[in-house]
């Protein structure tokens, strides 16, 4: 072995991942990451205190306007860029303490990168650029190479095109083709810029559902999109926000604030955690905060004379409670404790904090106080069938 192999072995295992607290470590981990450029203007701070935790085989979008920071964030994850400070852990590995030759290697078998504008070498056709990742890496026999970049074409629909170079097919072909390419030394990660940011809408569609197919097999997939339809199909959406990661329970919770009010929200929650069966809210008793489930499952809540409490309702990560309490009065109508199933965090925010929040959206304060007069009447409807 090289001392070259022997140190970047080495560097791979001394540098050992974090985790999350709970012992077990994130296939993508993002830890206080700033990224700033430097302009004649003077410095641009591009990423602001990142924190983003993604699991193995999730299918993860992030959105935002341009000029918000997902394609540098998308950057980071690759190691194409580096943040000023800050962490970016990828399949247990340190991305932002390599070098570039170490951030080579390392790539090549851990990431598949699908670019918009597809980056196909022109001169080779599709056979050969899906060849060509593997001979970089060295991965496989050539004979195993050339039958895994034949199978990989067949599985986007491209067999029969093998032979073309790159300026004889259509954008949504290449679009494929450059997929293929992404997962010709079979990594577990795949990240796409605006992968079908150039395709017509039925293209667009089968390359999403080859996506939906990669991440059933096991694949973590995450992509940058300008299509909030799109996005909304993916397992978890990351709305990005002037450098900044908007709480994504939120933005699902309240989805009709615009991104620059759901990032005023985001830094005015407040996290509080509850362990399993600890009771939230106690009904006839004062609120002043409104309630958004972020992790676990709460239960609402309400007495039976003579009898046991009864459930119901339960509400999972990205649904509210308390409204009820702020539209009609004070007090609570319900109780809300955690599930005695495990621990619950839920994301609080006053009620003088969430109306100087709703004077300035005026649809959400709507569908919030028509979810109030609905969950208001279910409650006293079950009330009047248990009497």
């Amino acid at each position: 072995m090289s001392r070259d192999a022997m140190f970047t072995l080495s560097f791979f295992k001394n540098n050992e991942p974090k985790n999350n607290g709970n012992g077990d470590s994130h296939m993508i981990d993002l830890r206080g990451v700033d990224k700033y450029y430097q302009s004649a203007a003077g410095d641009y701070h591009a990423l602001k205190s990142i924190d983003l935790c993604i699991q193995a085989g999730e299918f993860v979008s992030i959105i935002g306007k341009s000029g918000s920071g997902k394609s540098t964030l998308l950057n980071m994850i690759a190691g194409i860029d580096r943040p000023t400070t800050g962490e970016v852990w990828v399949n247990d590995t340190a991305v932002h303490n390599m070098d570039e030759n170490q951030m080579a290697i390392w790539r090549g078998t851990n990431l598949g990168i699908i670019f918009q504008f597809f980056q196909l070498l022109p001169a080779l056709n599709l056979l050969q650029n899906v060849i060509l990742p593997m001979d970089l890496a060295g991965k496989y026999s050539p004979r195993e190479r050339r039958q895994r970049a034949e199978h990989l074409l067949e599985l986007v629909g491209l067999s029969e095109h093998q032979h073309k170079l790159p300026s004889m097919i259509s954008g949504g072909q290449q679009q494929r083709a450059a997929v293929a390419r992404a997962l010709a030394n079979d990594p577990p990660i795949l990240i796409a810029d605006e992968p079908t940011g150039n395709l017509d809408s039925k293209t667009a569609e089968s390359v999403f559902s080859l996506f939906n197919d990669l991440v059933a097999q096991g694949k973590t997939v995450i992509i940058v999109t300008h299509d909030s339809g799109l996005a909304k199909r993916t397992h978890r959406t990351a709305l990005i926000a002037d450098g900044e990661i908007v709480n994504e329970y939120l933005a699902k919770a309240l989805p009709t604030l615009t991104p620059a009010q759901l990032l005023s929200a985001t830094h005015k929650v407040k996290a509080r955690e509850y362990e399993a069966g600890a009771m939230i809210l106690t009904e006839g008793r004062d609120n002043d905060q409104f309630y958004i489930v972020s992790k676990g499952t709460v239960e609402v809540v309400l007495p039976r004379p003579n009898q046991s409490d009864v459930v119901i309702l339960q509400l999972g990560p990205g649904k509210y409670f308390g409204e009820i309490a702020f539209f009609h009065n004070s007090k609570t109508n319900a109780s809300v404790r955690a599930s005695e199933s495990g621990p619950v965090e839920v994301l609080a925010i006053r009620y003088d904090q969430l109306n100087e929040l709703l004077n300035e959206s005026e649809v959400t304060r709507e569908a919030l106080s028509q979810a109030a007069d609905r969950h208001q009447q279910e409650n006293i409807e079950f009330r009047e069938e248990k009497v």
